[in-house]
């Protein structure tokens, strides 16, 4: 699987991104698919995970109610939309696939909240 995220970049702090994932090689319909990031110097953190059937998804409380995971099988598409944007949101985003103990990430995409 491989996978390539798009959608990042500089934004004002109270605003709005929506970050994509799109995926070749092998259909996501059986894959867990998660959104990650990490800032600088920080360990990388799980931000959003959602289901191979899309009827479950998970938030830490750090980003819950602000961070929106969804998927659309028939394109191969995770999508992340992020609300209200503040500064410590400010990270690389990766995208995970993973079945099994199969694991796949993106390249990452930088996020800068700054004004």
């Amino acid at each position: 699987v491989q996978l390539v995220e798009s959608g990042g970049g500089l934004v004002q702090p109270g605003g709005s991104l929506s970050l994509s994932c799109a995926a070749s090689g092998s259909p996501l319909n059986t894959y867990v698919m998660s959104w990650y990031r990490q800032a600088p110097g920080k360990a990388r953190e799980l931000v959003a995970m959602m289901s191979s059937a899309g009827d479950s998804t998970y938030y830490p409380d750090s980003v819950k109610g602000r961070f929106a995971i969804s998927r659309d099988n028939a394109k191969n598409t995770v999508s992340l939309r992020i609300h209200s944007l503040n500064a410590e949101d400010t990270a690389v985003y990766y995208c995970q696939a993973r079945f099994g103990t199969d694991v796949y990430w993106g390249q990452g995409t930088q996020v800068t909240v700054s004004s």
